[in-house]
């Protein structure tokens, strides 16, 4: 039977540095060209549901806003699985170290925010944030325990951590941590503002956490490009044996990345509880941690393209929710989205130890 597709993949010599940061770029391009024929399948103007998805989250200042505040827990978790992952490191739980961080810091307000309080707004914010970070890091540490001494599979540990985590918050929002004047609706009570995260910008809901994120996105590239540490937990994660010879430690790597990766997770998830939500909920998260390993891949592994990479994220997120009340589209078009966005770039990254080459006629 003859062969009707004339191209053929051919191995590169060395890997194309172009195509490793075109890649992302022709996987965002074709999900949103795959986009507009799942509109038309859908039956609705393909033109109007890109526009949904490209121009009108950067329609006006407010919209703007929502998409800086929705990158603010991308970036942070695509930081710290950057890490993980240049160490080889594979925490798929980032979801999980979020909600805990998030349940951490929830109680700590709990806690202090009470009538007759003495507590100050600043010194509450600085105590909700610790916990939060405190949270995600010993939620990570667990992994990083039953990797270290039992060798037990990081990526099943953290992922299953995320659901033990998930049912630790619905049990305190209908437990210890209820809002008694709350309706029996399974939630703490909404915190005093006091508590809640400084406005970055006036008449929006963006907090002081933006501008945190991005300096410690500057940190952290300073961090995992020009520190020693940085390269040692890169060196003991992908090559233990020269790691050994160096006097780097692949298990300081495994400890150190993960403590770092649960950190910035538990960090986000306060970071939501006392700035958009201003409350402890079941639905804490959409699954800002499970996007978050997007984000770490479209940026490349890399803080600045973590950034970005958040930034698209951020608007796939948007978009979805517009296509709802505008279109008429279900949520799960924003879980379509990211899934496209995911299969494309694997496919895309193909390209980097791969090229095209044309079949030779016979």
């Amino acid at each position: 039977m003859r062969d009707l597709w004339p191209w053929k993949l051919e191995l590169r010599g060395t890997p194309s540095r172009a195509m490793t940061y075109l890649s992302p770029v022709l996987a965002i391009v074709m999900t949103m060209l795959l986009g507009a024929l799942l509109f038309i399948a859908l039956g609705k103007d393909p033109l109007a549901g890109l526009k949904v998805f490209l121009i009108d989250p950067f329609n006006g200042k407010r919209a703007i806003s929502e998409l800086l505040l929705k990158s603010v827990p991308l970036i942070l978790c695509a930081l710290g699985l950057a890490v993980c992952f240049r160490a080889n490191v594979w925490n798929i739980g980032a979801e999980g170290q979020f909600t805990v961080g998030a349940l951490f810091a929830g109680a700590t307000l709990v806690l202090i925010d009470v009538p007759g309080h003495a507590t100050p707004g600043s010194l509450g914010l600085v105590l909700m944030i610790i916990a939060g970070i405190l949270g995600g890091a010993f939620w990570a540490s667990i992994t990083a325990l039953l990797r270290d001494r039992f060798n037990a599979n990081e990526i099943l540990v953290s992922l299953m951590l995320t659901y033990v985590a998930q049912l630790l918050l619905m049990y305190a929002v209908n437990g210890p941590l209820k809002d008694p004047n709350g309706m029996n609706f399974p939630q703490s009570k909404v915190f005093s503002s006091e508590f809640m995260l400084p406005m970055l910008m006036s008449g929006t809901r963006l907090h002081i956490g933006f501008a945190v994120t991005l300096v410690l996105a500057a940190v952290m590239t300073v961090f995992m490009t020009r520190s020693l540490r940085g390269f040692s937990l890169f060196v003991g994660g992908t090559a233990p044996h020269a790691a050994r010879y160096a006097g780097f430690s692949s298990r300081s790597a495994l400890w150190v990345s993960l403590l770092i990766s649960g950190s910035f997770a538990g960090l986000a998830g306060a970071f939501e509880i006392a700035g958009p939500i201003g409350q402890l909920l079941p639905s804490v998260s959409p699954g800002y941690g499970f996007a978050a390993i997007i984000v770490a891949f479209i940026g490349r592994l890399h803080p600045v393209g973590a950034v970005l990479g958040g930034l698209v994220m951020s608007l796939l997120y948007l978009g979805g929710e517009l296509a709802q009340s505008r279109l008429g589209l279900p949520s799960a078009i924003t879980g379509v989205f990211q899934g496209m966005l995911l299969f494309l770039l694997l496919a895309s990254d193909t390209l980097i130890d791969y090229r095209l080459r044309r079949k030779a006629k016979v």
